[in-house]
């Protein structure tokens, strides 16, 4: 069977709703922040909802046994925001999967040659096979960040299939990108974007996301 990449585009109205708060150029950084923090939120229910591995049992009601399933906490659920962007989507994505281990990873681009650079890699030596990330990265634009951080994941043991990818805006380039190297991956965006511009923004986007989270 030929694994193909799987972009999903929720319709939840809450999504479309925190998306325009965001794209507006008006919203001021603390407005901008809450609804970064609600797309991370809501995206990342989206894209756990078949994804947590459960376990089946028995509780007792206060009047009868009855049938329950659990989250299995055998199996490692990992978070990895991309700093500093994937930062703004990480409270909401925590306050839903408020066990998982939470590992940085921060890559500065080069505005001239649009190339990625890490500064910052907190990941450990070595995943367990079975393990679950989940990777806030706000923009997938020209692929450059997210194609970085999964070269390190997957050196480190982790299996593409197990990765799903939380993105407020995505455009065709990092979408060809990652469809090309991972079939695998699931990915959960709020929108898929036009392309980019001369500077490898995405167009309409909705500006720097990391410089509108932290006011920059």
């Amino acid at each position: 069977m030929t694994l193909q990449l799987r972009v999903y585009v929720p319709p939840h109205p809450l999504i479309r709703h925190w998306l325009a708060v965001a794209r507006d150029g008006s919203t001021p950084p603390v407005l901008f922040r809450s609804a970064m923090t609600e797309l991370g939120r809501w995206l990342t229910y989206e894209a756990i909802r078949d994804w947590l591995p459960t376990v089946e049992g028995t509780v007792q009601t206060p009047l009868a046994p009855c049938a329950a399933t659990w989250v299995n906490p055998e199996v490692p659920l990992v978070v990895v925001p991309i700093l500093r962007a994937g930062l703004a989507l990480l409270d909401g994505a925590q306050s839903l999967l408020p066990l998982a281990s939470v590992y940085h990873i921060g890559l500065a681009r080069d505005e001239e040659t649009l190339e990625a650079t890490c500064y910052l890699n907190k990941l450990p030596e070595r995943f367990a096979p079975e393990t679950r990330v989940l990777i806030p990265e706000p923009m997938l634009a020209t692929g450059g960040t997210i194609m970085i951080v999964m070269e390190e994941l997957i050196r480190r043991g982790i299996d593409p299939g197990f990765v799903r990818i939380v993105s407020v805006v995505a455009a065709p380039p990092a979408l060809q990108k990652l469809s090309a190297h991972y079939p695998s991956l699931n990915i959960y965006t709020a929108t898929i974007d036009e392309g980019l511009d001369e500077r490898g923004f995405i167009v309409p986007g909705l500006g720097d996301a990391g410089d509108r989270t932290f006011g920059t």
